[in-house]
């Protein structure tokens, strides 16, 4: 792809980045710039519109266990809620920022402030009663003990 200057290099990677994060590919286009239809992404930003962060987990299994990580740096237990019902997991907390005395300008600002939320369906059957969550160095692990498949009841047919 060619590119002209410096300044369609930073629209490209604007445009590319917002495609990342929205999750739509016909947001990037070959030169980097509208096509002359209505933007679909505003260059305005309604800050009174909420729209939770999605948090990013890891999800694995052991032999008896399913765990669940996930990066909660700068989150206080108290503002965490985490939650299960009908294996989903719910991890919902608030990021704060704190303030900033004086602040008149930003150069940059990449770091997500606020609400965030993220609900996981579990890959096998777990033990609802038998839960262990861990808050340490910024990690949130929570462990489920799987429900062995012999301890599924069968129903008999008549």
């Amino acid at each position: 792809m060619a590119k002209k200057n410096r300044d369609d290099d930073l629209l490209l990677e604007e445009d590319e980045i917002t495609a990342a994060f929205m999750g739509d590919d016909d947001l990037v286009e070959n030169t980097g710039s509208n096509s002359g239809s209505e933007d679909p992404v505003s260059d305005e930003w309604d800050e009174d519109e909420a729209v939770p962060g999605q948090l990013a987990v890891d999800v694995y299994e052991t032999k008896e266990k399913v765990f669940v990580k996930a990066r909660t740096a700068g989150v206080n237990k108290s503002e965490l809620d985490v939650s299960i019902s009908d294996n989903q997991l719910t991890i919902k907390g608030t990021l704060n920022a704190g303030t900033e005395d004086g602040v008149e300008n930003y150069f940059l600002q990449e770091c997500y402030w606020g609400e965030f939320s993220r609900t996981i369906a579990l890959p096998v059957p777990v033990k609802e009663d038998e839960i262990e969550a861990v808050l340490k160095d910024g990690v949130l692990t929570i462990g489920f003990v799987k429900l062995k498949q012999d301890t599924v009841k069968k129903i008999q047919i008549n």
